[in-house]
């Protein structure tokens, strides 16, 4: 594993356990109140962060297995590892995350452990997906995302990692205000 990806597999999980620990204290009723009517809660915004990365892996799952002789063959071309942080450009789309709207809400909630084993689990596999395998190949093997274009595996990874930080900035405001 390269540098660069044991950067990104630790920022994943290095957020995601900063965020986890920034909630310590709240109660269950704390986690799933809504702010304001029609915004979320620390839950739901939990719960929407596993859902983009989860919704999205399959993808990538399916990329590498379909594109990984091709990227064998261009595996000498050169390819991005990095991309500035889409979610921080005023001109991204926001209104987009209604498409990955949270399974858990305030009228059906589940606990905190629940919601952190998920990501917890689900990050786990990320990392093992990414952790065996060639760099080079990552990086010449496509995902196509209508607000993206063609990405290689190694951007799409940076991505995830740069949506769930812009919903734990969120967290990190929300706790602010609860304590």
């Amino acid at each position: 594993m390269t540098d660069i990806l044991r950067q990104y597999l630790d920022l994943l999980d290095a957020q995601r356990e900063a965020a986890y620990a920034a909630l310590d204290g709240l109660t269950e009723a704390q986690i799933w109140q809504r702010p304001a009517p029609k915004e979320w809660c620390l839950g739901e915004i939990l719960d929407h962060n596993y859902l983009l990365i989860g919704s999205t892996f399959p993808y990538v799952k399916a990329a590498w297995k379909v594109q990984r002789r091709r990227a064998e063959k261009y595996r000498h071309r050169p390819y991005a590892t990095g991309i500035e942080d889409p979610y921080r450009k005023s001109t991204f789309p926001m209104w987009v995350g209604f498409l990955w709207k949270p399974r858990y809400i305030p009228k059906h909630p589940v606990p905190l452990e629940k919601l952190k084993e998920e990501n917890r689990n689900l990050h786990r596999d990320v990392r093992a997906f990414y952790s065996d395998k060639n760099p080079d190949l990552l990086g010449n093997t496509f995902v196509y995302d209508p607000l993206f274009g063609s990405i290689n595996l190694i951007v799409t990874l940076r991505i995830g990692i740069y949506h769930d930080q812009l919903h734990y900035d969120d967290v990190f405001k929300m706790v602010d205000s609860l304590k």
